[in-house]
């Protein structure tokens, strides 16, 4: 694996500082069914990190003391972590809104049979990785069968009322780019996906979100094998728009890792960029239960240019489409 952080710093991305914190977003380790391609935390089935019941706790204690609303829980496959589902009760109970980033085919493992119905009975929102909706493109970026298995987990959501309106089960699918290109502009293509998923499988879903793929870990790495890392950051550079700057999602969600470290974003992570806050070096959750982050600085380099890029990037999908 080729390490890219030291070609993403120093920085010419404009400074820009924290807003009010809304989402904590947690990784529940690098452990997953799949090795995507894409993949900005090189996860895989080999991979061991996972966070401890010890951690979780924190995760929840943390909630409470910012009375915050939002938990969006990603990995890795999060599903895999032994108190995802600890984790998903506990913040329901406390009225918390909680967001699963699936891969999909995690819904057709052996012992993940009762999960699609789990989400459900937890009014869980599903954000699905879904970067096309064409078979062989699934396949060849994210590995043989997983465009069938993704298939099958996003009907039986459907069977469950995910996507249906007026039901409260959201479904939103995310596209990445195949290679080092932008993604198209996300209204049309959302129109596409629609058309096509339902004409051929009946399915549906309440939102497309498409997401810029970063020159980080193995995207990054994949980059520098072909000989396309520069180029593919001067794409990025290139295509700025300061308009984004005001959404990016870094100003009001805080990024937390496997062992409760704390980044001002999921990239930021990757690249082991810790929030910097006063004198705390490498802060964790408990660090901060009752320090108010609005107004610090987020800590930046230049694969920040891929949030701001064109029509913009986050989690939840383009800035300014």
């Amino acid at each position: 694996m080729l390490d890219t952080v030291h070609l993403l710093q120093p920085s010419s991305f404009p400074s820009v500082s924290r807003g009010r914190l809304e989402t904590l977003q947690v990784n529940l380790g690098f452990r997953c069914n799949l090795s995507c391609i894409h993949c900005h935390v090189n996860a895989g089935p080999k991979r061991k990190e996972e966070m401890s019941r010890n951690t979780a706790e924190d995760v929840l204690a943390f909630l409470h003391r910012h009375q915050l609303k939002r938990l969006d829980l990603t990995g890795g496959a999060p599903e895999l972590n032994p108190n995802f589902r600890f984790l998903v009760e506990q913040a329901r109970r406390s009225g918390v809104h909680v967001v699963d980033r699936s891969n999909l085919v995690i819904l057709q493992e052996a012992g993940q049979e009762e999960l699609a119905g789990f989400l459900a009975e937890q009014r869980v929102e599903v954000v699905a990785s879904l970067p096309c909706y064409l078979q062989e493109n699934v396949d060849r970026q994210r590995g043989k069968g997983s465009y069938s298995g993704s298939i099958d987990a996003l009907i039986k959501l459907n069977r469950l009322g995910y996507g249906t309106a007026g039901s409260g089960l959201e479904l939103n699918l995310v596209y990445n780019p195949l290679g080092p290109s932008l993604p198209p502009p996300q209204g049309p293509l959302e129109t596409e996906y629609r058309k096509q998923l339902l004409e051929r499988y009946g399915i549906r879903f309440n939102q497309l979100f498409t997401i810029t793929n970063m020159p980080i870990q193995r995207f990054g790495s994949y980059l520098q094998s072909k000989g396309e890392f520069d180029d593919y950051l001067q794409l990025l550079r290139d295509a700025y728009h300061p308009a984004n700057m005001e959404n990016v999602m870094c100003r009001h969600l805080l990024s937390v890792d496997w062992r409760g470290y704390l980044y001002d974003c999921d990239f930021n992570q990757m690249l082991k960029i810790h929030l910097k806050t006063g004198d705390r070096f490498q802060p964790r959750l408990r660090d901060l239960f009752d320090v108010d982050l609005q107004g610090i600085s987020i800590q930046v380099a230049e694969h920040c240019y891929g949030c701001t890029a064109g029509q913009g990037s986050s989690c939840g999908g383009a800035l300014n489409d």
